[in-house]
């Protein structure tokens, strides 16, 4: 089959591929973008969904059907591969960046909690068990609100109003906002 008066085998490759992708790349890259979502990894799609056809170069030339089709069947089939191989293996994971943000010491967290438990005592007792319900102990709003023996409703509002004192605290503005 020659594509369009041009026939394969008297093209070298470089010209099979120039000539292929001239007439075919633009809706091969839109069909492999689609299909993938990703643009970078439709342009690998199409370099190889190329270097097949340039392999194939007989394949065109005798087989049946567009030229087209087998572009588009091929890039198909390239892109189910690599879903199915990334499927079939553990997913990687990154080694975690060690950055002066992300990596404390033991005697900053010590600090750090002794500032939070000190201007905890700058709150109201009602205040101060809402947060040690919620926030050390880990219970959810209703497990908060049973535990203390009071409304749902009552924890959102003591936490909340508890939270803005013990940053007006942290920040050294007092506690009147506590109380």
């Amino acid at each position: 089959m020659a594509i369009g008066g041009w026939r394969p085998k008297r093209a070298k490759g470089e010209d099979l591929i120039r000539h292929l992708y001239e007439e075919h790349g633009r809706s091969l890259l839109a069909y492999a973008t689609r299909l993938t979502g990703d643009r970078a990894a439709a342009e690998d799609v199409v370099q190889e969904t190329l270097v097949r056809a340039w392999k194939h170069a007989d394949d065109l030339e005798n087989g049946k059907g567009s030229v087209r089709g087998w572009l588009l069947t091929v890039a198909r089939n390239i892109i189910t591969d690599k879903v199915r191989a990334r499927a079939s293996r553990p997913q990687e994971v990154e080694e975690p960046a060690e950055s002066p943000a992300t990596t404390k010491d033991h005697a900053q967290g010590v600090v750090d909690s002794m500032t939070v438990l000190g201007a905890m005592d700058g709150l109201s007792p009602e205040h101060r068990e809402v947060l040690v319900e919620l926030y050390y102990r880990g219970h959810t709003v209703t497990e908060a609100a049973q535990s203390l023996g009071i409304a749902a409703g009552t924890v959102k509002s003591r936490s909340y109003y508890a939270l803005r004192a013990l940053r007006a605290v942290m920040q050294g503005k007092g506690t009147e906002a506590a109380r």
